[in-house]
């Protein structure tokens, strides 16, 4: 059984993907034309002796993509190049709104300036066009998602995906330009229910709890 903050990622991330894959208590996701960590690792449970490990490397072999793995907490009895850490965790909204800076729900039709801004936030500006094409089709009649875009200036400087949750919702995908931007963000999607659950990386620490920290990790055996 995977643990909840994986399974939260999980909730998130499965109905954005192109494949997915169970093994012995491990999933596995993959989006090729996608550079979304959680979109192409497998999520390994807390206890990994019933998961076939050469069973998960010959999987992503096979795919010809790198062996990537997530976990709560560091990889144990595993060889591995930790890539990225990201904090999991309750956000609160912050008391002041981003200044000059709007934020409107975005169509399903128009979603490449929202994945170019996504992308650019986080440094791979390459990367929107495929995300964009891929998130067009997985969207389409899903009403559980709502693409929200921060405007400054008519210029898209953030984006974030918002998923309905039962009591709240989550965004695990999100980025801004300027801490402005950020609290903007936030705030709409405070505005869309009362909890919220998101990720940051694992050094911006998630504002209104500590959370946990997901480790992707590269398999080296």
């Amino acid at each position: 059984m995977l643990p909840p903050t994986l399974s939260d990622l999980l909730e998130f991330h499965a109905p954005l993907s192109a494949v997915q894959r169970e093994q012995g208590g491990a999933v596995t996701l993959l989006t090729p034309g996608v550079n979304v960590l959680a979109l192409n690792a497998t999520f390994l449970p807390a206890d990994v002796r019933g998961v076939d490990i050469a069973a998960v490397l010959d999987w992503h072999e096979g795919q010809g993509v790198p062996p990537l793995v997530a976990t709560v907490g560091p990889l144990v009895g595993l060889p591995g190049r930790e890539v990225a850490r990201v904090r999991v965790g309750h956000a609160e909204p912050a008391s002041s709104a981003g200044e000059g800076v709007v934020v409107e729900q975005v169509s399903r039709l128009h979603l490449r300036p929202w994945a170019e801004a996504l992308t650019r936030t986080h440094g791979t500006p390459g990367w929107g066009e495929g995300l964009a094409r891929q998130f067009a089709a997985r969207l389409e009649g899903d009403r559980d998602f709502v693409p929200l875009s921060a405007y400054r200036d008519g210029e898209v400087v953030g984006a974030l995906l918002w998923q309905a949750r039962v009591g709240g919702g989550a965004a695990h995908l999100w980025g801004a330009a300027d801490a402005g931007v950020e609290v903007a963000l936030l705030r709409a999607a405070a505005a869309l229910a009362p909890s919220l659950i998101m990720s940051r990386q694992e050094h911006e620490p998630v504002v209104g709890s500590a959370g946990e920290v997901v480790h992707y990790t590269l398999l080296q055996l």
